[in-house]
């Protein structure tokens, strides 16, 4: 590792102690912690350095790492050295799971002209990495199998989709899908295409949203090149497959993986369907689609392909038109088919070897706090990729390792943080959320009793513009702290470009935020435990998302030239675990967590009409989030007035904060939702049709979704009530802050 010598402008760090010196009172600080807290922070934003992140992310993507190889360990090395150096306590979590691998995957076509498609991604000159080993073309967690049959084009492969080709009587049964990317998660893409009854589905990046429909293709431009193609995983559910609700270590009792639709989650509609045997069978009985389902791999080969191959195997359909909306960005008009074309599908896996179980680490390093070790700060990022990864997340796992270096150096100066802080990357994220749901799986007693907030960094740096999502208890923390970083464009705070972006002329408008539905590792923390969550990142055209070109040499050129945003990232982890860590009281805002929540209820309320339920509203829910709201703005004006007078003592402080973590964890239940049980929390969830879309309060909403209208009505009333479990654990706090809690 070559010497790497600190440089920072002037003008930055003038700008950045102008930033803090603007700052009003600390939510949650006495007046003199909040002195010393922002000077603490200002001194560990002028850590992070451009050059630092720069070497890192040429080290950590300077070739692929896919999850149980060779070259992912080596990453894992890397970041435990790195954290070692720190003076971090460091830990690898090793866990067993299965993760089998593709060894080969292959794709004909057989008719008309037969060819066989190259599914490689050839080398772009200049980038050294697109020369080297690549993961096959299959997706993650696909079926092995040689099938052929006729094709059918399928548009995004929705739920929907199938049912407008049902409209029109044409069927996949037996044949060949082809799906472009978007609208869904792929692995929703992968479930309906063999629930419909396709031996095979062909996964495709179409120019229109992935190529030159946004801008120039690499290497002249940042958009998927014709041959690039988007790997990723197919599985519906978050963990090992094998060890569902259990950490995948020595000698845990293992269940075998289901492959294939399980029949409670099979859509009965006339058709023929997949039974749990593998077998095809017709059953015509109609249900709602409410049963649990449970985490399923694909049954059928499932492969990735760029825009070129798709054009070779689409341009020949015959059949139909495609109805409004199904044409994509290939210069000719799409069909349907099925066939003329007659395709052959060929993966190999090494899922019925030993080898299918594959050692995955998760790297953990550790400062203690001071005061309160038991309660923890924990911020992440997943360490594994499909390909070379330099943004997805070679990025995140940099911002972690210099927001990691701010805090220890914070510690060297003498002001050790008073939560323990745990700065970890996960590994097997790309595969399933593994590696983070095993460590929560792993460590859930500690983290439901001691954990203040999960903060998930994932991709930091691909373009210019800020944004971030969290648990709306949590959105006036990023938004503050955003306040005092300097933008990497250095006009004015990474809050006041993020205005600018959004266009707010108002102040009392705020930049949207997004919802932790699911999609990323903190999953196992606020959707399955109901810790708060937030996270942030700098995004932009990023069209070589899962590909071999998803490379230091991109990332060189177009996502994060000068390596700024890698470095704003990691200042706004190292303030936000900062200044979490070292309140008095826990900085969270409960009054906006209640006033979001009210402005849910209307389109609830116009979902019951929506199917008739005139005698079922939210006047209940909505009566709870009121009382909600009004122990929230109790409690903010019990800690700011307790806070501005003095500091409760340690025991004082402890059991207030403890009944302010158990807030969010009485917005979940143990046994989750209907549909899929892992997920506890009752305020988020991804969509189960979907995968990438949010829910909000999913158990609700799914009720209503299968026109089960007495079930709505008692998911409705159990929100309610645990929306004044909520409410109890607030009104708790203030009573312990004020010496009043004999209630």
């Amino acid at each position: 590792m070559p010497v790497l010598v600190r440089f920072v402008p002037v003008a930055v760090l003038a700008s950045a102690t102008l930033l803090q010196a603007q700052q009003p009172a600390l939510t949650g600080y006495s007046p003199a912690a909040a002195e010393r807290q922002r000077a603490a922070e200002a001194a560990a934003i002028r850590v992070p350095q451009p050059e630092r992140a720069r070497a890192h992310s040429r080290i950590l993507s300077a070739e692929p790492h896919v999850a149980g190889t060779p070259a992912q360990a080596r990453t894992r090395d890397y970041v435990i050295q790195q954290m070692r150096a720190m003076g971090l306590e460091t830990e690898v979590r090793t866990y067993n799971v299965f993760l089998p691998h593709a060894t080969s995957a292959r794709v004909w076509r057989v008719s008309p002209q037969p060819r066989e498609l190259p599914t490689a991604e050839p080398p772009v000159p200049g980038d050294s990495t697109s020369t080297g080993w690549q993961y096959p073309a299959a997706n993650g967690y696909s079926a092995a199998g040689d099938v052929q049959g006729e094709l059918v084009y399928v548009n995004f492969g929705l739920i929907e989709d199938y049912a407008r080709l049902d409209s029109l009587g044409i069927s996949v049964r037996g044949k060949i899908a082809v799906a472009r990317y978007g609208r869904s998660f792929r692995g929703i893409k992968a479930r309906e295409a063999e629930r419909n009854g396709a031996i095979a589905l062909i996964l495709y990046s179409d120019p229109e949203q992935d190529g030159p429909g946004s801008g120039q293709p690499y290497p002249n431009g940042p958009m998927r090149p014709g041959a690039g193609i988007q790997r990723g995983s197919v599985m519906n559910g978050n963990g090992d497959p094998t060890t569902p609700n259990r950490p995948s270590v020595r000698g845990v009792r293992r269940t075998p993986p289901v492959i294939g639709i399980p029949r409670r989650d099979t859509a009965r509609t006339g058709r023929m369907v997949r039974g749990r045997d593998g077998r095809m069978r017709t059953d015509d009985r109609d249900t709602a689609r409410a049963a649990p389902m449970v985490m399923s791999i694909p049954g059928i080969p499932v492969v990735a392909i760029g825009y070129d191959n798709a054009a070779e195997l689409l341009r020949g359909l015959g059949g139909r038109e495609v109805p409004a909306g199904w044409q994509g960005g290939l210069p000719f008009r799409y069909r349907i088919g099925a066939g003329p074309v007659v395709a052959r599908v060929a993966v190999e896996t090494d899922a019925r070897t030993p080898a299918a179980y594959k050692e995955i680490w998760n790297t953990l390093g550790t400062i203690r706090g001071s005061e309160f070790p038991d309660e923890l700060v924990l911020v992440g990022a997943h360490r594994d990729s499909w390909g070379p990864g330099a943004a997805d997340n070679v990025s995140g796992t940099v911002s972690v390792l210099e927001a990691a270096r701010a805090v220890a150096e914070q510690v060297r100066a003498g002001n050790r943080p008073r939560r323990t802080i745990v700065f970890a990357t996960w590994d097997a994220e790309e595969w399933g959320l593994i590696g983070s749901t095993e460590f929560v799986e792993q460590d859930s007693a500690r983290l439901m009793r001691g954990a203040a907030a999960y903060f998930n960094i994932d991709v930091s740096a691909t373009g210019p513009n800020f944004g971030g999502s969290a648990s709306p208890s949590l959105r006036e923390l990023v938004r503050d702290v955003a306040r005092t970083v300097p933008d990497p464009s250095g006009n004015g705070s990474i809050y006041q470009a993020w205005r600018r972006a959004a266009g707010l002329a108002a102040d009392s408008l705020e930049p949207a935020m997004g919802d932790p539905g699911g999609g990323s590792d903190f999953a196992g923390f606020y959707n399955h435990l109901g810790i708060p969550h937030a996270d942030w990142g700098f995004s932009g055209r990023y069209g070589v998302y899962h590909s071999q070109y998803d490379s230091f040499n991109w990332m060189s050129r177009y996502g994060d030239p000068d390596f700024r945003r890698h470095t704003a990232a990691a200042q706004v982890g190292a303030a936000m675990v900062m200044r979490m860590a070292n309140a008095d009281v826990l900085p969270f805002d409960y009054v906006e967590f209640a006033r979001t929540m009210r402005r849910y209820l209307p389109a609830l309320d116009s979902s019951f009409r929506a199917r008739g339920y005139s005698a079922l509203n939210t006047d209940a829910l909505r009566g709870a989030i009121d009382r909600m709201e009004r122990a929230a703005l109790g409690l903010a004006r019990a800690r700011d007035e307790v806070l501005a007078s003095r500091v409760p003592d340690r025991r004082t402080l402890t059991r207030a904060n403890a009944s302010m973590r158990r807030v969010e964890r009485a917005l979940t239940r143990s046994r989750g939702l209907r549909s899929r049980p892992w997920f506890r929390s009752l305020i988020y969830a991804a969509d189960e049709n979907n995968g990438y879309a949010n829910m909000v309060f999913p158990s609700v909403q799914e009720a209503v979704r299968a026109d089960d209208r007495r079930l709505a009505e008692q998911e409705l009333a159990d929100l309610a009530t645990r929306f004044l479990g909520a409410t109890d654990a607030l009104l708790n706090a203030r009573d312990i802050l004020t010496g009043d809690d004999r209630r």
